[in-house]
Parts: C-alpha cells; structure tokens; sequence
C-alpha cells in the first residue's frame, strides 16, 4: 500500500506541476487536456456504485476508473487555481459519470475532497474551496476532446446551472430534473 500512494503521489504532483501554468476563474469553466478511458466497472472513489439509475437508450453509465477520478480533480482544480496536490480525491458515493449517447459527450459529477494540512498550519486553499457545498463540481467531455468543469455547489433555488446536463443523464443518476447535482448535495 505504501509503494501506491507513493505512485499517487507521484502522479498528483506531476499533475500540480502541469497544473502550475493553468489558470481560471471560479466564475467560467476550466478545459483540461484529457482522453476518456477505457471501461470497466462503474464505481465512486470508494468502490461502491456510482449511481442509482438504469442506462437508457440514450445514455449509460460509465465506470469511474482512477485516470477518471484524477483527470476530473485536475479539471476542477485547474477550474480554482488550486495546484492539484491540495486534494486528495473525489468523495465516496458522489461520483457520477456518463455518457450521452445521441451527443457523444461524456457527464460527470463530483465532490473533491481537499487534502488534510498538518495539525496547527492554517486551511490550505483546497480545504477553504471544498467548505459548504462549494466544492461540487459537473464535468462535460466532448467525443476526443477535453474535460471541462462548472463549479455546480453553490448554485440553489433560483439560481441556473452553468451547464445544461441532458435529462436522460439527469435521469439515470436520479437527479433533481434540470438539476446541477444530486439531492441532499
């Protein structure tokens, strides 16, 4: 376990380095330089199944891999200017990725979870980013092209979502209709 999350590390902080000549406003969407990957199970950060919809005719669930999770913190990390080390990954059982099959787009919604700061140093900017419901985040991805990440947990009643989610991805996810992440987030 220790080799792994030296290998983590290592990929985190070569991503942070990367990371370092992007910028973007927390206001407007961040693109990254990223593929989709292959399939294979559909799981959350911690394993378990990442949604509670059937696929449909017009979208599927896709699986959630590792190059998954840690292309989608680059893209909302890139999206605060916040290096890529600051976070430790994606919350357990919000994660959600799919495909729009009449688009060819790909969905995904997370929550980061900020990397934890030694005991007596002040909040790191990930952890300031990640407080109430500010760190959920909707990802597009076009066919062969680049993520891109809307800030999506501070949006509320009366507010719109910087992105229209297609409704049957909505739907297989069972998400609020016209909605920007799931219930109770």
């Amino acid at each position: 376990m220790t080799g792994r999350r030296w290998m983590v590390g290592l990929v985190l902080g070569a991503g942070s380095m990367a990371l370092a000549a992007c910028s973007g406003t927390s206001s407007s969407p961040t693109t990254t330089s990223t593929t989709a990957a292959p399939s294979g199970s559909s799981t959350t950060s911690a394993g378990t199944p990442s949604t509670t919809g059937a696929a449909s005719a017009t979208a599927s669930n896709l699986p959630v891999t590792n190059q998954i999770r840690t292309q989608l913190v680059a893209a909302a990390s890139a999206l605060q200017s916040i290096p890529v080390a600051q976070f430790s990954g994606l919350a357990p059982g919000l994660t959600y990725y799919g495909l729009d099959k009449t688009t060819g787009i790909r969905w995904a919604g997370a929550r980061l979870v900020p990397a934890p700061v030694p005991e007596g140093s002040d909040p790191s900017e990930a952890q300031i980013s990640s407080q109430d419901a500010g760190s959920y985040y909707v990802f597009q991805q076009p066919s062969g092209g680049s993520w891109t990440a809307y800030p999506a947990g501070n949006t509320g009643p009366g507010t719109t979502c910087p992105v229209t989610i297609p409704p049957a991805v909505l739907q297989m996810w069972g998400w609020p209709a016209g909605g920007c992440r799931p219930n109770g987030v």
